[in-house]
């Protein structure tokens, strides 16, 4: 009776072991991640400048390629454009060029930042680096890009600084201010708000990465189909064509009050302007910030949310 009640006795004391909890799928591991992706600026630094160094190798004049390509596309453009919309060239072709650089770091961000894990499929299967390290590299490496093409916006803006310096409209054939057109008050130390404006824009490139990097390294369709829609967005937002001719009246006017509506959807369009008009002295809204502020909150909600669930599967998917 005594053994009996020994060995119930025993078996009561033997704790089941629980199994532990994964927290692989939390959103601390998914902040930490981020957290140990910026902390490796140096890794993802070198890598985004090695990345330009074996584009352009063995070449002369190097990256300089970039910015002379970007000078030859704006200044052939310009000239056409300006000619066709009846515009003055000295305040078009700022116009013009600012938009190509603009969203050169746009679309690149949008194409390459699909492609981020998929690029980098050997590092990611034998470096233990953190997930963000490469959707930094992909940033950054646009962000050199961007640093490229700024040279042709220096060299444009001083060779026309006289009319952008002065109120000017893009409405006009001569550039001239009328009260029939939309006025822009020129270059001022407003120019510098295209500081907050660019890094806003960076912080957006950072969570597209992160979140179509991983949509599309589980779904290789998905690279197909925004490459597709990239060329339409081109043409869907003010980049060759100023939102100020719809704002002339005339047989515009009714075509204005249908486009203007689509544009102000176009969240590209106030991407573009937070970091445009700033720089060309143009005039914009406080609800250009507005907009922007708003995606990135959204944005990088839903790319936390996508790092939560699908980070540890990202080495397994590519």
């Amino acid at each position: 009776m005594h053994a009996t009640s020994t060995v119930h006795t025993a078996e009561s004391s033997v704790v089941t072991p629980v199994p532990p909890v994964s927290d692989s799928k939390t959103f601390t591991r998914a902040f930490a991640d981020i957290k140990a992706g910026f902390r490796a600026r140096e890794l993802w630094g070198h890598l985004g400048w090695q990345d330009i160094k074996q584009r352009y190798r063995r070449s002369v004049i190097g990256p300089f390629w970039i910015t002379i390509s970007q000078a030859v596309i704006a200044l052939g453009l310009g000239l056409l454009y300006s000619q066709l919309f009846h515009l003055s060239i000295g305040v078009f072709l700022p116009y013009l060029s600012t938009g190509f650089i603009i969203w050169g770091f746009i679309s690149g961000c949008l194409s390459e930042g699909m492609e981020t894990f998929i690029a980098n499929e050997g590092l990611i299967k034998q470096l233990p680096a953190p997930l963000s390290v490469y959707a930094l590299r992909t940033v950054w490496r646009q962000t050199l890009l961007l640093a490229h093409n700024l040279i042709v916006y220096v060299i444009v803006v001083a060779i026309f600084f006289a009319t952008l310096d002065s109120p000017y409209s893009l409405g006009t054939q001569h550039g001239a201010c009328d009260a029939a057109h939309l006025c822009h008050p020129g270059l001022s130390w407003n120019i510098f708000l295209a500081i907050p404006g660019f890094l806003l824009l960076a912080l957006n490139a950072g969570w597209v990465t992160l979140l179509l990097g991983i949509v599309s390294t589980r779904f290789r369709d998905i690279p197909q189909v925004i490459n597709s829609l990239i060329q339409l967005m081109f043409y869907g937002t003010p980049i060759v064509w100023p939102v100020d001719q719809l704002l002339a009246g005339g047989t515009r006017e009714g075509l204005s009050n249908v486009v203007l509506p689509i544009i102000q959807a176009n969240p590209l369009y106030h991407f573009m302007q937070v970091v445009r008009a700033p720089l060309l002295g143009q005039t914009f809204t406080v609800g250009n910030w507005i907009v922007v502020g708003s995606i990135t909150i959204v944005g990088w909600a839903l790319a936390l949310v996508a790092m939560r669930n699908y980070r540890a599967r990202v080495s397994y998917w590519v």
